[in-house]
């Protein structure tokens, strides 16, 4: 049997493809990259790689897909694939799988956490009593304090992480509402939550709105200002899914003129922001009195713990050389000609 070659170009983990390695076998080489942009690959790796595995930091582009000659299937060590040509892959007889079985409880977490930190002032507390031990022991100086039971959780996109953070929400007795058009009636009912046939509906009965939908032409900054200002004052935002879903320039000016009360995202639209992004301005030398108080950014580490990623690490090899070796697809997200999938085995 002649030997594999698979690719990464944007690995996220400091060893040596250790797990990746391990689960693809012996009969596998391997070219790994810690790149974030694609004019820093070697052509020769793409030209003669078997299989492509990425992660979330470097775009997978028409041009890039054109010099991978021999590549078979590109798996995605992980859940969003908005930064992945889908029909340049396609085009070129290439599925591409992403990899959805890991992270799921460590999103839904980091969503309660989010709002935690607000409706409970962790942050607020904890930085009044760096400031001082004395004059910051006052439990009145968090200004998003409130009662979780009885208020209303809106949950737009009802996948996977939606169902479970929709259930952690309920487990704080609070009334659930979901909003998905692209899910099939009745799963609201497996879940347990109230359906929303319209965002608006949603926006203007939460409490609390949590993103779970992923990033798509319909998606790219439906959380604009227009939508901002159907959200109660009291209301807080929360995105744990993409960036790009917020329009951020909106929502900061919804945050200074209190459109809405608080916001926690784990999510931008270009990561890392450059130093003139309206979020690191924001955030720079702590100036902006909303930092903190109402804005809460994390480093896209909602999906983050030592579990997942190795789950993500493990499972993504495994899609790929499940492929390669016979021929089977699992977590397809694209469509590349039957003929290509033909001849995989």
């Amino acid at each position: 049997m002649s030997r594999l070659r698979l690719l990464t170009p944007d690995a996220q983990y400091p060893d040596d493809a250790k797990i990746e390695r391990a689960t693809a076998g012996n009969a596998v080489d391997w070219d790994i990259f810690r790149e974030r942009s694609t004019d820093r690959l070697p052509d020769d790796a793409l030209r003669s790689c078997d299989a492509m595995v990425v992660w979330h930091e470097m775009p997978v582009t028409r041009e890039l897909i054109s010099k991978l000659q021999r590549c078979k299937i590109i798996v995605r060590a992980g859940v969003g694939f908005d930064h992945i040509d889908l029909q340049a892959a396609a085009e070129a007889g290439i599925p591409v799988c992403n990899t959805p079985d890991y992270g799921t409880s460590e999103v839904a977490d980091h969503a309660m956490a989010l709002m935690l930190t607000m409706r409970r002032g962790i942050s607020s507390y904890h930085r009044n009593l760096m400031q001082s031990p004395q004059a910051g022991f006052d439990h009145s100086k968090a200004p998003l304090l409130a009662r979780l039971r009885g208020k209303t959780f809106g949950v737009i996109g009802l996948g996977r992480i939606g169902i479970a953070a929709s259930l952690r929400a309920k487990a704080f007795g609070m009334r659930v509402l979901a909003y998905d058009p692209l899910v099939s009636r009745g799963t609201e009912i497996a879940a347990g939550v109230d359906r929303c046939d319209h965002l608006e509906e949603l926006l203007e009965q939460s409490d609390v709105v949590s993103l779970h939908c992923p990033l798509t032409a319909e998606t790219n900054k439906m959380i604009n200002a227009e939508r901002l200002a159907m959200m109660q004052s009291h209301a807080v935002l929360i995105n744990t899914a993409r960036g790009a879903i917020i329009d951020v320039e909106a929502l900061l000016e919804a945050l200074r003129q209190g459109t809405i009360a608080g916001a926690g995202i784990d999510v931008l639209p270009v990561e890392p922001p450059s130093e003139t992004d309206a979020i690191a301005l924001a955030y720079a030398n702590g100036a902006d009195p909303i930092v903190g108080e109402r804005l809460f950014v994390t480093p896209h580490a909602a999906w983050s713990s030592p579990e997942s990623v190795s789950d993500a690490r493990r499972l993504s090899v495994e899609t790929a050389m499940q492929f390669l070796n016979e021929g089977r697809l699992r977590n397809l997200v694209n469509s590349p000609l039957s003929s290509a999938l033909s001849g995989a085995a």
